[in-house]
């Protein structure tokens, strides 16, 4: 089978991380006989430095023209400073935009082999933790219209408008039951219902989704509760639905409380037929780039996500997974999650033994 994969490296790190996990996908090439083509292109920083701007348009025509895109990471103090409108970040988001790509799925699994890095309590740790977010992507606070600065009687004013139509919240409510459906069947969705009228709307909304899936749970909670669920008992929870503020905040507060930001993937996708946006939840870690220093399992993994839920290929995604998990388990470890007694690798040789071990 042959598939077209735009690669975004991005900045920082993110040009190491992604050539581990090509090394990895030339793998799944050898062993189920497929043929990646691999297209690279500009985002964010790199995209400033040699265009002007974060998103350049042959980069957006790459994308669209592929099945599925595979970044690294954007951004780093190098452009803190310039214009707003232009920052790494903006590239980011504008290709979400660009795609459609409206929701954003991030799982956070406490890896067995890696049980003694999370930083909860060994009781609570033990109950096991291996949820999903499910996070709207291309509404909301972000998004909403007007925003921006202005002085205000005197004052310097800023201002964002969190909104959601009906649509918007359907659709990411569908993703969400849909994903439960193949899960333990459990949603709970997270707003702020009790101040924000946009919230009421959105529990509205979901509410009336899911009738259509009776077989899956629903439950509600406030974003202020549900991130203190998070690190009491994070085992109740299966899929967490929410917004596009609420789910950025609470889907890095899953995935650090499991150790290391450094292993976990996220995908990003829209209606069928439009590719996918497959990445690492982590950021481009300027302070280390160069250095082989990145832990590449989140990326790798994120390519597990691309050709489970990009490209339709499940026994290639439970492969690239299963080398993961052997790999740990012979006691192979970056920097970030190393422990006593087990065996310090770099950001080259982490990619070469899971590639082996495939």
């Amino acid at each position: 089978m042959k598939k077209n994969i735009c690669l975004l490296p991005g900045d920082g790190i993110g040009p190491e991380i992604v050539s581990e996990a090509v090394k990895v996908l030339h793998g799944i090439e050898k062993k189920f006989h497929h043929t990646f083509m691999m297209t690279e292109a500009l985002i964010g920083g790199s995209a400033i430095d040699a265009t002007g701007v974060p998103l350049p348009e042959a980069t957006i025509a790459a994308c669209k023209a592929s099945d599925a895109v595979f970044m690294g990471a954007v951004g780093g103090p190098k452009w803190d400073t310039i214009d707003p409108a232009i920052r790494p970040e903006r590239g980011l988001l504008g290709i979400r935009a660009t795609l459609g790509l409206f929701a954003n799925l991030r799982p956070a699994t406490l890896f067995p082999e890696l049980s003694g890095s999370c930083l909860l309590r060994e009781d609570t740790s033990a109950k096991g933790l291996d949820l999903i977010v499910v996070r709207e992507l291309t509404g909301g606070i972000y998004f909403g219209k007007p925003s921006g600065t202005e002085v205000r009687n005197g004052l310097r004013t800023g201002f964002n408008t969190m909104i959601y139509n009906e649509e918007e919240i359907a659709r990411i409510a569908h993703t969400a039951f849909q994903t439960a459906q193949k899960r333990r069947k459990k949603v709970c969705s997270v707003d702020k219902a009790n101040v924000l009228a946009v919230s009421r709307v959105w529990r509205e909304v979901v509410t009336e989704i899911s009738r259509q899936y009776p077989d899956v749970e629903l439950s509600h909670l406030y974003v202020d509760n549900a991130s203190m669920q998070l690190v009491r008992d994070p085992s109740q929870f299966d899929v967490i639905l929410t917004g596009n503020l609420f789910g950025d905040i609470l889907s890095d507060e899953a995935a650090v409380i499991t150790g290391s930001i450094g292993m976990l993937p996220s995908a990003s996708l829209g209606l069928p037929g439009t590719p996918g946006l497959f990445e690492p939840i982590h950021g481009s870690a300027p302070d280390i780039a160069g250095q082989s220093k990145a832990n590449p399992i989140a990326t790798i993994l994120s390519a597990a996500m691309m050709l489970r839920l990009g490209l339709n290929m499940d026994a290639e995604a439970d492969a690239v997974e299963q080398a993961v998990h052997k790999t740990l388990q012979e006691g192979f470890r970056t920097g970030d999650i190393m422990s006593e007694g087990m065996t310090l690798l770099n950001t080259v040789q982490m990619g070469d033994k899971i590639a082996e071990n495939l």
